[in-house]
């Protein structure tokens, strides 16, 4: 059993992560100073706490010091090391430029250089005093004026902002300039972006989805397969599934629901993908493989088809459902038209709205009897009179089972509408 901690003993305080030094001399004011009785008089005890408290204000006014001064320490450390570098900015360099030519300390070394980045970019004079700094106001403003005197400014010059100005534009930083981005022809399916609502809606006959074999079966709520087919006219977009024995079609009746691994020949993986896509043509693409099996994907890039929209879930698992929702919505079964763009979700008290193009989807309340009552209007007023492109007249007045379900009733709602007109409800009345 571990003995009871002791005070006045330097080795437990050393055993504490306390220096020696230190250690000792703490002891040393608890063997002075030590508790007195928990019966002796309260005023007492009192006066002890205090006489304890002057006896170790210097040793723990000494470990603060120390430790100020091994933070300055690191902290010039770090800034010379990107300095040598090639990390370090302009202001960088003031820094240790005030500690090696002023021997500033890091509060005043970085006042001053605050004065000479000012001078150098040509900013006016402006003291930084909400800048906490352990220094006095007067040292403070001293080194910043001295580094403002050292950045080219001149407080007594009237347009001397103004000539600063002009000299830093052609001056240049430090900083190596930043490297140019080469956007790739092909880009990898490992930098593809996320699945929005931007992009053109496609039909689903033009759509291929790479799906692992871990993402099918399970909890329904899970089975992005499942998700998938349970769109109207799903069923004829493209789906393929890797699975341990490779790439295959989700209408393959062989293949394995057990997780996917990284495939040893990615030779014979593309052989595989290549054969299921031979000669098809896309507008719209979805992988949601991810880790070693998106590695994989990259690796046989050059199998896939170039298409309009190329886009990859990613993140965690409830954000990779989220972004294969987001791409299922803008699938089109045959004898659809939806427009595309973003929609804009707002809310304006309790009212839930969203925005696309002329059109606003706003929930307004409960509607008679059961759901929720969505209405979409136009800035005239309530969005009459707009027909489908098969000549249907729309309802701007929409009822919606649960709230869970507002969101993608308004989108389809405001796809819909957007990709109407009123002549085609106008045609249709003659």
């Amino acid at each position: 059993m571990a003995s009871p901690f002791d005070p006045a003993c330097a080795d437990h305080w050393i055993a504490h992560g306390r220096d020696p030094a230190h250690a000792a001399a703490i002891a040393r004011a608890w063997h002075d100073f030590p508790d007195l009785a928990p019966d002796a008089p309260l005023a007492e005890r009192q006066a002890r706490g205090r006489e304890r408290i002057a006896a170790m204000r210097p040793i723990n006014d000494a470990i603060a010091a120390e430790g100020a001064a091994r933070q300055e320490a690191t902290n010039f450390a770090f800034t010379d090391r990107q300095v040598r570098d090639g990390k370090g900015s302009d202001r960088d360099i003031a820094v240790l430029r005030g500690r090696d030519d002023h021997g500033y300390s890091w509060d005043l070394a970085n006042r001053y250089a605050d004065g000479w980045y000012a001078a150098h970019v040509g900013w006016p004079h402006r003291y930084p005093d909400g800048i906490p700094c352990r220094a006095s106001l007067e040292e403070k403003r001293g080194a910043y004026d001295l580094g403002f005197t050292a950045g080219g400014g001149d407080r007594t010059d009237l347009f001397d902002a103004a000539r600063r100005t002009l000299a830093a534009d052609m001056r240049r930083d430090n900083l190596p300039p930043a490297p140019s981005v080469t956007l790739a022809g092909r880009p990898l399916p490992g930098s593809w972006p996320k699945p929005g609502d931007a992009p053109r809606p496609a039909r689903w006959s033009r759509r291929l989805a790479i799906l692992s074999a871990g993402d099918i079966g399970g909890d329904p709520a899970w089975d992005f397969l499942g998700l998938l087919r349970a769109r109207p006219g799903a069923r004829a977009a493209t789906v393929i599934v890797l699975t341990p024995a490779g790439f295959v079609s989700a209408d393959d009746p062989d293949r394995s629901d057990v997780p996917a691994r990284h495939l040893a020949d990615p030779g014979e993986a593309a052989r595989q993908l290549g054969h299921l896509l031979a000669y098809a043509e896309f507008d719209d693409i979805l992988v949601t493989l991810q880790g070693h099996d998106l590695d994989l994907l990259d690796a046989i890039a050059p199998v896939l088809p170039l298409a309009r929209t190329m886009e990859r879930t990613r993140n965690s698992r409830l954000q990779q459902r989220t972004h294969l929702r987001t791409w299922l919505d803008r699938g089109l079964a045959d004898g659809v038209t939806m427009a595309q763009g973003h929609i804009r979700w707002g809310k304006v008290i309790a009212a839930f709205y969203g925005s696309l193009g002329e059109f606003t989807a706003r929930h307004v309340g409960p509607a008679p009897g059961r759901g929720h009552m969505v209405r979409v209007e136009t800035r005239s007023g309530l969005a009459t009179g707009y027909a489908a492109a098969d000549g249907t007249p729309l309802t701007p007045e929409i009822i919606v089972s649960s709230k869970a379900r507002l969101r993608p009733a308004m989108a389809t709602a405001l796809r819909t509408f957007a990709a109407a007109t009123p002549i085609m409800a106008a045609a249709r009345a003659v």
